[in-house]
Parts: C-alpha cells; structure tokens; sequence
C-alpha cells in the first residue's frame, strides 16, 4: 500500500516483514540473553554468600527491564505517532544494542563491588524502556502494509520473533560454551568466568546488520497518508487515555487479553527453563535444548494460529490457550517433577564414581577442594554432584561448602520433557499468535503506536516479566510445595480469561485504515 491507499504487491509485504523481523528479533535476543543466563550473572555480579538472594537479586533485576517497559511505550509510542513508525523502531534498536553491548563489558563484583549490580541495573532499564518502544511498531508497521483478511496471518510473522529471539539466545550460549574447549569441566570454568560476555558482546554485529536493513525501510503508508493530509495526532498520550472511548478500549486490552497472554509468555518458556534447573535440577546443557526443541517445534503454530484467527475471529483462539494453561499447568509442571525424579530410584552402584582434586592456590595457605560424586540410577538418569570447599592447610574448611547438583536425563525421559515443554507453548502459540492483530484493531492510526503499546507493555512487561521472579519467591517463602509459583500465572490467567470472555469482542478483521 502506498499514501493513496493502494493495497502493495506481496512481494512489499514479505520486504516489510523481513525487514521489520530481523529488527525485532534481534531485540528480543538482547533482552533475553540476560534470563537466559540468569544463574551466571548472579555469581557474577552478586555477593556469593547467599546464591539464593543473588539469584534473587538477577531475576529482579531482569524483571526490572520489564517493569520499565510501558514508560518505553509511552515515550516511543508518543514518538512513532508523532514522527513516525520507521524512525522511532531504528532508534529503539540503536539503543537495545548498545546496552547488551556495554553488559558484557562491566567488570564483576570482585572486581568493583556494589558498583557492577547498579551498572547492570542501569543498563536493563534502558533495555526495557528500547523494547517497549520496539513492539507497537514493529506490529504496527506489518499490519498498516497488510491487505485486509491476512492481518493475522501477516503479523503473527512478528509474533514469531520473540520465541526465535530466545532461540537465538540458547543457541549462542551453547555455541559459545561448547567451542571454549573441548573439556567438558574446563569449558564450563572458563564460561562461567568469562565466557558469558561472548553472546552480549557479538550482538553489536547482528544490531548493525539490523540497522542497514532497517534504514533502507520506508515509512508506513497510512501514516504517511495521514501526516501527507495533516491528520497526524497533535498529542497521542491525551487522545488515547484521556478520552473515554479509547482508554475503555486500552484497559479491555490490557485485562481481557495481553495480561493472561504475557503470563502464559513467560511461564511456558521463561519460568519452564528456571523450573527445569532450579527444581527438577536438569543439566545446563539439557535444560537449554530441551527448551530449544520445544521452540523449534512449536513456533510453526505462531502462523497456524494467527491465520486462523483471520477465519474464526481472534478472542477465542486466545481465551482457549488461557483456559487450559490455567486448567493443565498444575498437572504438567508435576510430571516434570515425575520425570526427573531419583527418589525412589536404586541407584547402579558399581556404576557410582567419587573424585576428590585439590587445586593450591598460589602464595597462599589454603586451595580449592572439588568433590565430585556421579550416580547411575536404574530409570537411566545419571546425577552429577559436585561440592567446592576452600581449605587450608591444617585441613579446616574456610567457608561453607559450595553444593551443586545436577541430572542427565535418559533419551526417553529427555523427550518427555521437551513434550511437556512444547505442549506449553502450543499454549503461546494460541494467546500471542493472533495478539498483534488483535491489538492494531482495536485503535485508530492517529494514535494506534501509543495505544497498543501501553497495554501490551504492561501485560508482558508487568504481568508476564514478573512471572519467574514472583514465582520462585514463593517457592522460597512456601518451601513444602514445589508447585506453588504456578498460582500466580493461572489466578492471572483464569482472571483475564473471565474477562475476555465477557467483554471481549469477536470482530474479524476491523478496518485499520481510520
């Protein structure tokens, strides 16, 4: 489509979404990279005294990035429906590459103290408040291109970037773990060292492909139409929440659709990957390709999905995935737990093998202790416990010793996993497949940036980005049910699904062209 509303060639509409994907992926790479290696950082750039506190004190960090998020749509919304959609999503990307850049330069706690958790803090705010502006207008921008009837089909292409950015993310990380050394023990000292700066550090490459393919873009035809006209908003922020139309339109949004949806987001492939480690105790290794299969399996689903919704309408699709994320997460994340059990298990005992290394430290009067113990169970898992102590030479321990265990799955019981995984985010598929859509209908073009991006920042970046933090926090507080964290993703979801449910239309396919 052009400024005289000619609907464009496919050939436009598949250059529009590649090169509005590229952009968009890229960015939810540099966010995600941080979750993704969540458990590094806090032995990086956190006191080492309490692991539970500094894990903690990362994911709130992390969840940080997301609460800032709606101020990001409410700044660069307010610019895109102003400026333009074109200009506003390049700055986002310039400004999301240059913080993951400058993380994985920061020096760790044992270098500059308290100083490095208050630089990384600053830079995921500002990472935040870049995604918060990229979204709308990437969403946008597809959907003004799109003929009418496909722009569920058109943007759920946008909607698969943000599972791809995360698959990205996994996939560099054990890229770059795997190709430190060959030593398996060796590799995992070196990456957790200093390793990890590899995947922030290279995405300032993938950032400057993105930013020549994105200043070759052409601004949106509608609203070129619009500023060609003089119709352009004069102050979008007062249009969309002061009027009470609109704001009935972005808290129904907000409540009824994008709040369930961000939960469902982040549960099915944010906190599964922390659940997976933290409680049924995966290998690293492991728990990263099983999410990585469960991605690359379901992410057809996000264009299944989406095009559908073109057919049939797109509340019901999205009020399905709420309920039976809400009814199945409970029973689900409890068969994870039956998977990775060794409980009750007889362990092979001629199989089971103990090491004990004591490296000196150099000048000094005491060395690090490595106890190693590996256990072959009949069910096939095979648990590797490992415990550093710092000793002296009068063969006193200095602190209290450092415990880590971790479980290889059998073949089977790994395929298990990545079938429970995936079944979750089918669920994503179905609640976040047809969102954008969904949302760029729902306002006018004068003030669509700024109107769509509020509500969708706040359900993903409040509700759904605090999902992990705020359920491991419960697991800590109510230690005898290991499936406690899961309330809050279903209460939230069986909250909006009654909501959705009730006041919600199914229009399909309303005008954007207002």
């Amino acid at each position: 489509m052009n400024p005289t509303g000619i609907i464009p060639e496919k050939k436009t509409i598949w250059q529009v979404i590649a090169a509005s994907s590229v952009g968009t992926l890229i960015e939810w790479y540099d966010f995600y990279i941080f979750g993704s290696l969540t458990p590094i950082i806090a032995a990086q750039f956190f006191p080492k005294t309490n692991p539970t506190a500094a894990l903690l004190s990362t994911l709130a960090t992390f969840a940080a990035g997301f609460i800032v998020r709606p101020f990001g749509a409410l700044v660069f919304g307010r610019l895109g429906d102003l400026v333009g959609r074109k200009y506003t999503f390049l700055l986002t990307l310039i400004i999301m590459g240059g913080s993951t850049f400058a993380i994985g330069l920061i020096p760790g706690y044992a270098s500059i103290g308290f100083a490095a958790p208050l630089l990384i803090l600053l830079l995921r705010l500002l990472q935040g408040l870049a995604l918060g502006g990229e979204y709308g207008g990437a969403a946008t921008y597809v959907a003004e291109h799109a003929p009418p009837g496909k722009r569920g089909y058109f943007t759920s292409w946008i909607q698969t970037t943000a599972t791809l950015g995360l698959l990205l993310s996994l996939g560099i990380i054990l890229v770059t773990r795997k190709s430190l050394d060959a030593q398996q023990d060796i590799s995992i000292a070196k990456f957790e060292d200093w390793g990890w700066r590899i995947p922030f550090l290279v995405s300032i490459l993938l950032v400057g492909v993105s930013v020549y393919i994105r200043m070759k873009m052409k601004e949106s035809p509608l609203f070129a139409r619009l500023k060609s006209e003089g119709k352009v908003s004069s102050n979008p922020l007062k249009e969309s929440f002061t009027k009470k139309a609109n704001l009935k339109m972005v808290l129904l949004a907000l409540f009824g659709a994008v709040m369930g949806q961000g939960v469902v987001w982040y549960t099915g492939q944010f906190y599964a990957q922390t659940f997976l480690e933290n409680i049924c105790k995966a290998d690293f290794g492991q728990s990263r390709t099983i999410l990585i299969w469960a991605i690359v399996f379901a992410t057809p689903l996000f264009i299944v999905f989406g095009s559908w919704s073109d057919r049939v309408g797109r509340k019901w699709i999205m009020m399905a995935g709420l309920a039976l994320a809400a009814i199945t997460y409970r029973p689900i994340y409890q068969q994870m737990i039956s998977v990775a059990d060794t409980g009750s298990v007889p362990v092979q005992e001629s199989l089971t093998r103990m090491e004990r290394k004591l490296t000196p430290a150099a000048g000094k009067e005491y060395g690090l202790l490595t106890m190693t113990t590996t256990r072959h169970f009949d069910n096939g898992i095979i648990e590797k416990q490992v415990v550093k102590d710092t000793l002296f030479d009068n063969g006193k321990s200095a602190l209290k010793p450092e415990k880590k265990l971790s479980k290889t799955l059998s073949p089977p019981k790994y395929w298990q996993m990545v079938l429970l995984i995936f079944i979750q985010i089918v669920y994503v598929t179905m609640v976040y497949g047809p969102i954008a859509a969904f949302l760029v209908e729902m306002f006018p073009t004068k003030i669509r940036y700024t109107s769509m991006s509020l509500p969708y920042h706040i359900g993903n970046g409040v509700f759904g980005g605090l999902t992990p933090f705020i359920a491991l926090l419960l697991t800590t507080v109510y230690t005898n049910d290991l499936l406690v964290g899961l309330w809050y993703p279903v209460i939230v979801a069986a909250t909006c699904l009654v909501i959705g449910t009730l006041y919600i239309s199914n229009k399909i396919d309303r005008n954007v062209n207002d």
